[in-house]
């Protein structure tokens, strides 16, 4: 079962359930998948669908960093709550030890020296990671082995 599939799948047994915070996260990410099914003009393949599924689940970081800077405790707990159900649907997050071995091997094969080379590395890297680790914590890698 793909991952379109299971969104629909769960997202009925949400309802069932009353389980309001699941059924209104799973309707915004599948409304922003056919969004970008229509826009792009092709059906998503689960890749696709785990790249959407990744910056929703950014933005939530994103939004509870402002909120907690903020002092905004109660849009916090209603982030969280919502970056918990996208978080059900990604791959299992990479440890640091995994994602290094992943950059010293594109830094390898890329032949990557300098902080000038980074625009080769990270883009191979993300490919390869997708979904499964933040963006700003490969970068983070990827600059410390290059400098």
């Amino acid at each position: 079962m793909g991952l379109k599939e299971r969104l629909q799948k769960d997202m009925i047994e949400a309802m069932k359930s009353r389980n309001n915070v699941k059924v209104g996260v799973i309707r915004l990410v599948r409304g922003m998948i056919r969004k970008l099914e229509i826009d792009q003009k092709k059906d998503f393949t689960d890749d696709d669908v785990i790249g959407v599924l990744s910056n929703a689940a950014k933005q939530r970081r994103e939004a509870i960093k402002a909120y907690t800077e903020g002092g905004r405790d109660d849009l916090v707990k209603e982030e969280e709550a919502e970056l918990a159900v996208i978080e059900t649907y990604l791959p299992e997050a990479l440890s640091t030890d995994e994602l290094e071995k992943i950059i010293t091997g594109i830094i390898a094969e890329t032949g990557a020296a300098t902080m000038k080379d980074i625009g080769k590395v990270m883009p191979r890297v993300m490919q390869k990671v997708k979904g499964r680790v933040n963006g700003s914590e490969v970068q983070a890698i990827v600059r410390s082995k290059l400098s």
